[in-house]
């Protein structure tokens, strides 16, 4: 057992952090052997809440957990990091413009991604889960100018983990059956999902998924819908967002990051666009299939993009464009 990692959960106190912290803390992000220190950030107003998360964690009684430092403050949070989980950010309440959204987010993206300058280790991977994820995550990146941009990610693997959950349901078979489903662009309504290129194993074979569903109009339709809504009818049903699921995609999303992806698979991660070879302008935070190794992700290169799949790609585009214009107004007078 070597070095600790030192993970850092920002917005602690929260839902998703609740389903989070045990995976990560029990082995199943870092490995089984790798001991951790947990460095739990929250809003002082929560800190009561945070002191009941702590209890849990040390009577959970985990071997790999060294040390679990609740706090307030930025300066203790950011300090020395290999990893920072950013969940917390400013929720969307009723009547709240979308315009409204993003100004809260751009003064906490802006405060933590120059604590992550200040603080953390220059190599720390940076994972962006808070709502606007993709404009947050470029936020907190363009606020960190020392740390490289491909160091941050954001989180579109629940999207991700969706598709391929609804592809294998309606074939019967398992979600492992199913590989590289995309998902492009925005974690946002505009998503698209994309099964082009994905594959998926019937009975032993290896198969498009076009082919074995033979269903195309579901495939453009209600499939892409589905997934796009997703987290809107989890909050119609449960009166709650998606936590247990989201806390999965993160534990698959920095696993992946840590370890690197299978052989022959790619997954969709969020990240800076430029020297992209699918016509995405540069400088904007977009969902990409990615292969891992090293610790560094690089772009599935050479997939044939067809006229359906352009326009959607172009549309969430168009609004990451837009959102990306209204925070960087925000950050120049933040």
């Amino acid at each position: 057992q070597g070095e600790p990692v030192r993970v850092l959960v920002t917005g602690a106190a929260g839902q998703i952090a609740y389903s989070l912290l045990y995976s990560i803390a029990k082995g199943d992000v870092f490995g089984k052997d790798q001991p951790l220190i947990l460095v739990l950030l929250d809003i002082t107003p929560m800190m009561s809440v945070l002191e009941g998360v702590v209890m849990e964690l040390q009577d959970c009684a985990l071997p790999l957990l060294r040390e679990v430092i609740p706090t307030d403050k930025e300066e203790v949070a950011f300090k020395d990091l290999d990893i920072a989980i950013l969940v917390g950010s400013m929720p969307r309440r009723e009547g709240m413009e979308r315009k409204d959204l993003l100004k809260a987010n751009v003064t906490i993206f802006k405060s933590q991604g120059a604590a992550l300058d200040k603080y953390a280790k220059k190599t720390v991977k940076v994972v962006v889960v808070g709502n606007p994820a993709n404009t947050n995550c470029l936020i907190a990146s363009k606020s960190a100018p020392s740390i490289p941009k491909e160091n941050f990610s954001c989180l579109t693997r629940l999207d991700h983990n969706r598709a391929k959950s609804q592809i294998a349901l309606k074939l019967g078979v398992t979600a492992n059956d199913v590989k590289n489903v995309i998902i492009w662009g925005n974690h946002s309504s505009t998503q698209y999902p994309d099964v082009n290129h994905a594959k998926v194993n019937v009975k032993g074979k290896e198969v498009g998924v076009y082919e074995a569903i033979k269903d195309d109009s579901w495939l453009k339709g209600d499939f892409i819908l589905t997934v796009q809504q997703r987290g809107a009818a989890v909050i119609k049903a449960r009166k709650l967002s998606s936590a247990m699921s989201a806390a999965k995609a993160i534990c698959d999303h920095v696993r992946d990051i840590w370890f690197g992806t299978p052989p022959g698979e790619f997954v969709s991660m969020g990240v800076i666009s430029d020297g992209n070879s699918y016509g995405v302008p540069e400088d904007l935070l977009y969902s990409f299939p990615v292969v891992i190794k090293d610790k560094t992700w690089k772009f599935v290169e050479g997939l044939p993009i067809n006229d359906f799949s352009r326009e959607k790609m172009d549309l969430t585009a168009k609004e990451l464009t837009e959102e990306k214009e209204t925070a960087v107004e925000f950050l120049s007078s933040a």
